[in-house]
Formats: C-alpha cells, structure tokens, sequence
C-alpha cells in the first residue's frame, strides 16, 4: 500500500514509518523540519515538508494514498495557545475526501472514550481526569482533533495509549477496551508504533477506538 504518514518524524510517527516499511508498504512522510528525518530512510521513503496549515503540501502527500497515518499530537509546552491541530486534521480530512482515501489511522491518550470501555475502569478515569486538570489545552485539542475524525464518514481508527515509554519492543501488548479488555498503562513507543502501523490494513477496529498497552 501508498501509505502517508503525518508527524512522522515525532516519538511515535518516525516509528510508525520503520513499522511500514518493514510490512512492505510505501511511505510517504509529512514533516515540519528536515532536519529531523532520519538517515536511515535514504531514498526508501518520499519526504514533503510542511505545515498542517499549508493545505497544497498536504493535498500533494495525500493524492495517490491508500491509507493515511496521523501520529501528529498536542504540544504539552504550557506556553502554547489555541488548539490549531483541529483545523490541521480538518485539512487533512479534506484533502482525503477529495482525493477518496477511506483508510485514516491516528493515535490518541485515554481521554477520548470509546462507547465499549465500562465507566467503571478506573485507568481512564483517572488519566482524563490529569489530563483536564493539569493539560487542558492538550486535553481539549486532543479530542477536538478525534471528534473531527469521527464526524468524518472515513473508515477511521485511533489508537489510544495512556503512559508511553522509551526502549526496545517488547514484542506483545494487549489491545481492546477499558474495563472489558486486561489492560495495563504502559507501553514502549516502538509496541505502539508497530500496533498502530498494523491497522492500516487491519479492518478489525475501523469505527473504534482501541487501547493499547503492554
């Protein structure tokens, strides 16, 4: 599959890339700064650069696309305003409609429910209520990005994580809905990126929200 990968060069999204082009998919990577692509992609991986803002840069990377991964997230630094990440999936919902790509995969934190976690599960609870608390900004453009999403009509999943960590693949991770699933609250970023990667041309999850974790 053509795969376009926004936020690739981030945490999670320049791993999201490895894990694609292990699979044997084509990727093409949408990034802020140049200087941030790893040398490791040589040529084996297209790179555009630009902003979420500029709706040419991101109409050229989603043409020819089967499927799209958004590994693009809130910035924690206190010091930022507004929540223009919303407008930056909306344009990237857009451009998919326009070009007729179905296939959208993205990554979110436990404050964006799914209808199948039971409201008992204390993980998520607690997680949302942190992340109101002390990151509302974050908090906010998070979910403002996956309710764009969501109301999109694409076949849409995201991938939600509560405590990300550095280190090697552990190689196994569970995956399901809170209070129905046994889930924990870490998970290595490379077990995240390489579940995430996998639901491009996985329709297990389309409409859902999985959580993930190890």
């Amino acid at each position: 599959m053509n795969v376009t990968v926004f936020g690739a060069t981030g945490g999670v999204g320049r791993l999201v890339v490895d894990e694609l082009r292990g699979n044997g998919h084509r990727v093409t990577a949408h990034v802020r700064s140049p200087a941030k692509v790893p040398d490791s992609w040589g040529d084996e991986v297209t790179v555009v650069v630009g902003e979420l803002t500029d709706i040419a840069s991101v109409d050229r990377v989603v043409e020819g696309a089967d499927a799209v991964v958004s590994a693009v997230g809130p910035s924690l630094d206190r010091s930022a305003t507004g929540h223009p990440l919303v407008e930056g999936t909306r344009t990237i919902v857009d451009a998919m409609r326009r070009h007729r790509v179905r296939r959208y995969v993205g990554i979110a934190t436990a404050s964006v429910p799914d209808p199948r976690d039971r409201a008992a599960a204390w993980r998520p609870r607690t997680s949302t209520l942190m992340a109101r608390t002390f990151r509302r900004r974050s908090h906010d453009e998070l979910v403002g990005m996956c309710e764009v999403v969501m109301a999109s009509g694409l076949d849409w999943t995201i991938v939600r994580f509560i405590d990300p960590q550095d280190g090697p693949p552990l190689g196994r991770f569970r995956h399901g809905f809170y209070g129905r699933t046994k889930l924990g609250s870490r998970i290595t970023r490379a077990d995240l990126a390489a579940f995430t990667a996998a639901q491009v041309d996985d329709p297990t999850y389309v409409h859902s929200r999985p959580a993930v974790s190890n």
